[in-house]
């Protein structure tokens, strides 16, 4: 019998980033998760980060974190659907589908886990899930787990998606789940097209706002606020752990289709409960978003600027009206070699590599945040023009030679 672990042993990938000192992955933070960091000892303009309202740090949700910590303990210590359910999972459900305009929410451990529960509980053995190529992985695996059938259309192709809806049996289900905003492009999701193509044929749509709650809309409300669509998109999904400082994920839609997935959902009933800090910090960020509309605008406004930085420097950049700002680099070699070089020079950038893009558009990810000061905006773009500008063709020659 072969050994399971015998490719474990042979080379890796890692390996060989490692021996050329290009590795990027899990640096450690030493601070705080804000617009500087200290990484590995030394100062780091954080461009890395989800956090797009910066609510991280924000004093008085850090204090509901610290009250409740003290006041309910570290844990739940089950399910949602046994013993770990919290008055304050109630509230928050309760208050996130009145900031969504849905008649019901559910909350799930993590975001990952929410995509999971969602389509594994309402996609049956003869239905179909359409996705978009650049959709999240959890969508991907999700689609993998439930007993459906999957079709995908070409990234924001609408001529492609119809041709997709096509296929589908009239005797069918179809659900299509789109990226409200692709979390690597940083492009936002065709959604006027794909939901009248979804009336057109009987399909439900479901929407991944995981980039775009607290980024887009009315308020930071999301992807379908921003097209004047609430009515039209059937499942909000989210995460709290981008604009609202925390962890865990959500489902938002009609109240009997959240009760079916409540009852059925194995991501949901099968995994612990989100710990009472969680909790409260999402609860506490949610209502500070609320009395805080003007910072999606903030964080529009300093996307922008970032955006024209780059451009007047002659960065090449995908642009987009998020505060997503991929640079181009195309290749994985100048893609590791330039995020190293930005890091050793102070700003914090997250590399691209396949599969997460197609061969030969590698990008380094930037993202903004709400609190991001106008000095730091401009710092980091120098830095960031200075490295894409300086030829690297000596270590590039190095590296193919590998």
């Amino acid at each position: 019998m072969k050994d399971i672990f015998e490719k474990c042993y042979e080379p890796q990938m890692q390996d060989l980033l490692r021996e050329a000192d290009i590795y990027p992955y899990f640096r450690a933070l030493e601070s705080r998760q804000d617009v500087v960091v200290k990484m590995e000892g030394k100062r780091r303009i954080m461009l890395g980060s989800n956090n797009y309202l910066g609510l991280t740090v924000e004093p008085e949700i850090i204090e509901a974190g610290v009250k409740t910590l003290e006041k309910y303990g570290t844990g739940c210590s089950g399910s949602r659907f046994l013993n770990g359910t919290l008055q304050m999972h109630y509230e928050l459900e309760d208050e996130l589908k009145n900031f969504l305009r849905k008649e019901d929410c559910i909350t799930f451990p993590t975001g990952f886990m929410s995509n999971l529960g969602i389509i594994a509980s309402l996609v049956g053995r003869h239905d179909y899930v359409i996705l978009d190529r650049e959709d999240h992985a959890s969508i991907y695996d999700a689609t993998r787990l439930c007993y459906g059938k999957m079709l995908r259309y070409k990234h924001a192709d609408m001529e492609d998606l119809e041709r997709q809806l096509q296929l589908v049996p009239e005797e069918a289900g179809c659900l299509i789940v789109t990226d409200g905003v692709f979390s690597m492009g940083g492009d936002i999701a065709k959604l006027p097209e794909i939901v009248a193509l979804a009336e057109k044929y009987g399909a439900r749509v479901m929407v991944d706002d995981a980039h775009g709650l607290g980024v887009l809309g009315e308020g930071g409300r999301g992807t379908a606020s921003h097209f004047g669509l609430e009515d039209k998109v059937d499942i909000y999904m989210g995460t709290f752990s981008k604009s609202l400082a925390s962890l865990g994920g959500y489902m938002a839609a009609d109240h009997k289709i959240v009760d079916y997935v409540r009852h059925s959902a194995r991501a949901y009933m099968f995994a612990a409960s989100i710990p009472p800090t969680q909790t409260a910090v999402a609860l506490a960020a949610l209502r500070h978003l609320e009395a805080h509309p003007e910072l999606p605008e903030k964080l529009q406004a300093n996307a922008a600027r970032f955006r024209k930085d780059l451009i007047a420097r002659d960065v090449k950049i995908i642009e987009a009206p998020t505060p997503i700002v991929p640079i181009y680099t195309y290749t994985p070699e100048n893609t590791l070699v330039k995020q190293k070089e930005m890091y050793e020079g102070g700003v914090y950038v997250n590399s691209v590599l396949p599969p997460a893009c197609a061969p030969g558009e590698c990008l380094l990810r930037t993202s903004l945040m709400a609190s991001h000061t106008k000095d730091l905006i401009d710092e980091a773009a120098e830095i960031i023009a200075n490295v894409m500008h300086q030829d690297d063709s000596a270590i590039l020659d190095q590296l193919h030679l590998m």
